[in-house]
């Protein structure tokens, strides 16, 4: 089922490619079609999912070759970045429905295999897999944002996106390198259960953090965003902040933490810092900033820095949590892209904020929307970005709790710049070039309230996913350092005497 993910996507490439191009009605139907037979692929394999095992499922071995083990499989974390992915992509074809006017062909084909890729990250087994698949998404997303995009910028914002992501991935692969060379494998299963001296794991911790240090991204490696959303086509945004920067997620939880244990935890103060300067600094900025696809752009960099602190929490809490947030910002942001970004910019053809005010009497419909999803961008109760923030800052709260404290005050000012934003663009006099403008259409509405379905019943009932997730994320903390407080908490299971032997003490003959 996990090679079926993989190859649908492909087959829909290659069938677009025998496609007429005058016949753009039957290539976006095609292309649709596959990425729903994938999404559906994807729920019979959640609805197969066993809860009760922390192991690798749906394995499929391929055998070897002379560098890397062709394994694919999924846990619990990995389940549902492989859902968001199946869902988002769909999205992003159905979003731009009626705007790609040159190349449509090409275009449609770039995401069926930009959706085979993003899989590929997430379920296969092998680091240098792994590495390969995360770089080759720069690939298609580089054609999508210079070829598709819009401004005069979009070269300019696709190389540095391009040489951004290459730059830190350099580190990245030299750092799988060493580890081929002092383990002589690549293969997840048994680089989980070999041990790094404190040293080794503090120089492979580092390289691993430049690379996914840009791609969450974090302040200061956060240039290249804004100009990537402000320059890239509507499925272009909803992809980069729908999935893409998930990889970074996906990438602690699944290497940097398991790997290096001790690096992390070492690290931990370094992460926090870094991470709270990311939740303030891209808030104040959303206030000063008057493109409004920048302004969801940053606040997307704030957003993903809130599920760093739950990531390196060392509790089931945080890390839990910090999932939550990661998928629940998949959802909520490419609905804010396409209610700015798509619905605004296609009706005027602008991105500035002074351009708009009175929304609300012309398009009431979009303003009802807009303030329902700026709510779950602010993180309040009933949305699944509440239960994700809240389980980060707890988890957060007991690692380093003055840390936490201050990078909580990203809620207050999420709460301004959003309220902000909504103010300005729906509320005043409501201008004569503005007032004829139609209000959301059934595609784009049923667009909407699908997100919109999913945030507020991920956020009244957020064990659909946490149930899934327990098992694998307290096998993570299990076999992860653990201070010697919290030792009496934890059950010596056989598994945990290997990490323990090191706290107790050695007996005396």
């Amino acid at each position: 089922m996990l090679t079926a993910l993989l190859v649908i996507p492909i087959l829909g490439a290659i069938s677009l490619l025998l496609v007429n191009d005058n016949n753009k009605s039957l290539m976006k139907q095609l292309s649709l079609g596959f990425s729903l037979i994938n999404f559906i692929l994807s729920l019979l394999i959640w609805g197969s999912f066993n809860n009760n095992s922390n192991e690798f499922q749906f394995v499929q071995e391929w055998g070897s070759v002379s560098f890397c083990h062709l394994n694919l499989g999924i846990d619990g974390i990995s389940l549902f970045f492989v859902l968001l992915t199946t869902f988002i992509i769909p999205i992003c074809i159905l979003s731009n429905w009626d705007n790609i006017k040159v190349g449509l062909k090409y275009y449609l084909v770039a995401f069926l295999i930009l959706e085979s890729l993003l899989l590929a990250v997430f379920v296969v087994l092998d680091l240098l897999l792994f590495y390969i698949t995360f770089e080759s998404v720069l690939i298609p997303l580089f054609i999508i944002v210079v070829y598709w995009g819009g401004g005069i910028a979009k070269v300019r914002a696709g190389t540095m996106l391009f040489l951004y992501t290459l730059f830190g991935s350099l580190f990245m692969l030299l750092a799988i390198l060493t580890i081929y060379f002092l383990t002589g494998t690549t293969d997840f299963l048994l680089l989980s259960t070999i041990e790094f001296n404190l040293d080794t794991q503090k120089i492979l911790w580092l390289a691993f953090f430049i690379a996914l240090g840009i791609k969450v991204p974090l302040v200061p490696f956060h240039v290249w965003l804004p100009f990537a959303h402000v320059a890239a086509p509507l499925g272009g945004s909803v992809v980069l902040a729908g999935v893409v920067l998930k990889l970074a997620s996906y990438s602690i939880i699944r290497v940097l933490i398991p790997f290096f244990p001790d690096a992390s935890l070492y690290f931990t103060p370094l992460v926090y810092t870094l991470a709270v300067i990311s939740i303030i600094y891209p808030s104040l900025t959303c206030l000063r900033t008057i493109n409004i696809k920048a302004i969801i752009a940053y606040s997307s960099i704030a957003h993903m820095s809130v599920s760093i602190l739950g990531f390196f929490s060392n509790n089931l809490q945080g890390i839990e949590g910090a999932i939550m947030l990661s998928l629940a910002h998949g959802i909520t942001s490419p609905a804010l892209f396409i209610l700015v970004g798509g619905v605004l910019y296609n009706r005027t053809h602008s991105l500035n904020l002074k351009y708009y005010r009175g929304l609300a009497m012309s398009m009431p419909l979009f303003a009802v929307i807009f303030f329902v999803f700026t709510l779950a961008n602010i993180g309040v109760p009933l949305t699944a970005n509440f239960i994700g923030e809240f389980m980060s800052f707890a988890g957060a709260f007991q690692e380093n709790p003055i840390m936490t404290s201050i990078g909580a005050s990203g809620m207050v000012l999420a709460a301004a710049y959003s309220v902000w934003l909504y103010n300005k663009i729906c509320f005043g006099s409501n201008s004569a070039y503005l007032s004829n403008m139609f209000d959301l259409n059934r595609r784009e509405f049923i667009l909407l309230l699908t997100l919109l379905t999913i945030i507020i019943i991920l956020g009244v009932y957020p064990n659909i996913v946490l149930d899934s997730l327990h098992l694998s994320v307290s096998n993570l903390i299990i076999n992860s350092p653990l201070e010697l407080t919290s030792l009496a908490v934890i059950p010596i299971l056989p598994k945990n005497i290997k990490k323990l032997g090191d706290k107790i003490p050695p007996k005396k003959e």
